[in-house]
C-alpha cells in the first residue's frame, strides 16, 4: 500500500516558503535600521554643539552595526556577500567594519552527505572512483559554495573541489530582487545616487556565479592573458582540471597558501618586525603585484575578476630564504567584459585622475555615460574629488575612512543620475583595492600606477589626445629633472 511521505511534503512546504520568510524578514530588519538612521538625523538637526553631534552618529552607527550584523548572519546568504563590502574600513563606519569584518569567512557549511550527492550526480561518478582522498571537512565555505581538499586518482595531484550548496540560487534571487527595491526607495528619498543600477549589475553578476562551467573558462581566459603578457604574471591562477567541471562542481589545481588577512601573523612567526622595512616593502610588493594584475586585465584586456575580496586573495612563499610573498587570486565566479568604448573611456578617466586633472573629469564622465548634476559652486574640483572617491585608491592626507555619503562628500554635492551598470565591477573592484591598502596600512593610488597601462591601451587604439601626450612629455621631463637632481 502507498503511503504519503509526511516528511517528503512538509519539506516541500516550507522549502517553497522559505524566499517569502527571506523577504519578511529582510523588509522588518532594514526599514528598522533605517527608520533608526532618520531619527538620529532629525535628533542631530536640533543640537547646535558638534562634538555632540558626533558622538550622536557614533551611538547611532554602533546600534546599527549590531542590527546589519545578526540580519547578515541569520540571512546568511547574499547577504553575507553585502557584508563583505561593507567591512572595508574605507567605505563604511567604523563601527559597522569592526562587526561585520567577523561575518566574511562565516558562511555555514552544506552536510557532507548532500555534498556527496551533489558531485556523484554532477560528476556521474562515485567520489571514491575519481579521488584517491577527500577532505569531508570543507577547507572553507562561501555564500554560494564551499570547497574541500582531495586528491585525483592517477597523477596523485592535490586539488580544491568546489561544490555549489543545494537550492542557493532561488534564495539568493530573492534577496537581490528586496535589496533593488529598497535601493530605488533610498535613491528617491535620501541618496541622490543611481543605486538601482549597481544592483541590477549585482543581479547579472551573482547570476554568472552559479555556472562554474563559465567560472573555469573565465579563469582559464585570465590565466593565459596574464601568464602570455608578463615575463612573470603578477599573482598566481590556478588551473581548472576541464574534465571535472559541470554547473555546480569545480575541480582545480591546490594553491598552498595563508589568507591575506593572516599576514600579520605569518610575519610575526617568521620573526619580521611588523612596522619595520622589511614587512613594509613586502606589503607594498603584495599590493603592486595585485594592483598591476588588475590595471592590466582592466585596461588592457577589458576582461577582469571582479571579486577581489580578502577571502579570494592568498599569499604563498617567494624564492627560498627570501621575504617576498607571492599573490594568488582565487574564485572567478564574479568577472567583467567591459566594451571597448568603455574600457578607453575609463582610461582617460584613469589618466585625468592621476594628473589631478579637473577640466577633463566631465568630459570622461559622459563619455562613461555617468550622468550627473551639481548643486555647487566650484563644479570641476567637486567632479574630481567625486572621480577620486569612486575609481582611486588613494585616500586623503591624513584619512583612513572614507565615507561617500558624508554631508561634505562629493556625492552629497554632486547627484549622480545615471551610473552604466557595467562600470558597478570597476568601482566594487577599486573600492575593494583600497580597503585592503588600508588595512595594511599602505596609502597608494592605482590610478597613479595604471597611467601607463591607460596610455599604452588609448594608444593602441589610436585615441590618445594630444592633451594626454603633452602632459605625458611634461610629467616625463619633471621626473628627468628629479633623477637629475
Amino acid at each position: 500500500m502507498n503511503g504519503f511521505d509526511f516528511k517528503e511534503i512538509q519539506e516541500k512546504i516550507s522549502h517553497s516558503f522559505r524566499p517569502w520568510q527571506r523577504s519578511f524578514q529582510f523588509w522588518v530588519r532594514a526599514t528598522n535600521i533605517y527608520t533608526g538612521y532618520k531619527v538620529c538625523q532629525l535628533r542631530v538637526s536640533l543640537v547646535k554643539d558638534a562634538k555632540k553631534q558626533e558622538q550622536m552618529w557614533e551611538s547611532q552607527h554602533e546600534q546599527a552595526a549590531d542590527k546589519i550584523y545578526f540580519m547578515c548572519s541569520d540571512l546568511g546568504g547574499f547577504f553575507l556577500k553585502i557584508a563583505q563590502l561593507l567591512a572595508k574600513p574605507d567605505m563604511a563606519p567604523a563601527a559597522w567594519v569592526r562587526k561585520l569584518v567577523t561575518l566574511c569567512d562565516q558562511a555555514p557549511a552544506t552536510p557532507f552527505d548532500a555534498v556527496q550527492r551533489v558531485l556523484e550526480e554532477e560528476l556521474g561518478q562515485t567520489i571514491d572512483e575519481i579521488f584517491e582522498t577527500f577532505d569531508e571537512k570543507p577547507l572553507g565555505s562561501a555564500s554560494i559554495a564551499q570547497v574541500h581538499k582531495a586528491r585525483v586518482k592517477g597523477n596523485k595531484m592535490d586539488v580544491v573541489v568546489k561544490v555549489q550548496h543545494p537550492g542557493i540560487e532561488k534564495l539568493m534571487m530573492t534577496d537581490i530582487r528586496n535589496l533593488q527595491l529598497f535601493a530605488l526607495y533610498v535613491q528617491r528619498t535620501d541618496i541622490k545616487f543611481d543605486l538601482y543600477s549597481i544592483t541590477k549589475e549585482m543581479e547579472t553578476q551573482i547570476g554568472y556565479e552559479f555556472d562554474f562551467k563559465r567560472e573555469a573558462n573565465a579563469m582559464e581566459r585570465i590565466r593565459h592573458f596574464l601568464y602570455e603578457n608578463n615575463k612573470k604574471s603578477p599573482v598566481i591562477v590556478p588551473r581548472a582540471l576541464r574534465d571535472t567541471v559541470t554547473k555546480k562542481v569545480l575541480v582545480m589545481e591546490y594553491i598552498n597558501g595563508i589568507p591575506i588577512l593572516s599576514l600579520g601573523d605569518e610575519m610575526a612567526r617568521r620573526g619580521i618586525n611588523p612596522h619595520g622595512k622589511i614587512a613594509e616593502a613586502a606589503k607594498q610588493n603584495i599590493l603592486t603585484s595585485l594592483s598591476r594584475a588588475y590595471g592590466q586585465m582592466i585596461l588592457k584586456s577589458g576582461f577582469f575578476h571582479a571579486d577581489p575580496h580578502p577571502g579570494n586573495i592568498l599569499i604563498c612563499d617567494g624564492p627560498e630564504a627570501s621575504h617576498i610573498f607571492l599573490v594568488a587570486l582565487l574564485d572567478y565566479g564574479q568577472v567583467k567584459e567591459l566594451s571597448d568604448n568603455l574600457r578607453l573611456g575609463y582610461a582617460n578617466l584613469v589618466i585625468d585622475i592621476a594628473d589631478n586633472n579637473a577640466s577633463r573629469v566631465a568630459g570622461s564622465f559622459r563619455e562613461l555615460g555617468l550622468h550627473t548634476v551639481a548643486k555647487c559652486e566650484n563644479e570641476q574640483q567637486e567632479l574630481l574629488r567625486l572621480a577620486q572617491t569612486l575609481f582611486d585608491t588613494k585616500m586623503p592626507a591624513g584619512q583612513t575612512v572614507l565615507q561617500p555619503f558624508a554631508d561634505d562628500s562629493s556625492i552629497k554635492k554632486i547627484a549622480v543620475e545615471a551610473f552604466p551598470e557595467e562600470l558597478f565591477s570597476v568601482l566594487r573592484t577599486v573600492v575593494l583595492l583600497r580597503g585592503l591598502s588600508v588595512g595594511m596600512g599602505v596609502n597608494y593610488s592605482c590610478a597613479e600606477q595604471w597611467r601607463s597601462m591607460a596610455e599604452e591601451a588609448l594608444l593602441a587604439s589610436g585615441r590618445l589626445t594630444r592633451d594626454v601626450k603633452r602632459t605625458s612629455r611634461r610629467r616625463a621631463s619633471i621626473r628627468s629633472l628629479r633623477a637629475g637632481h
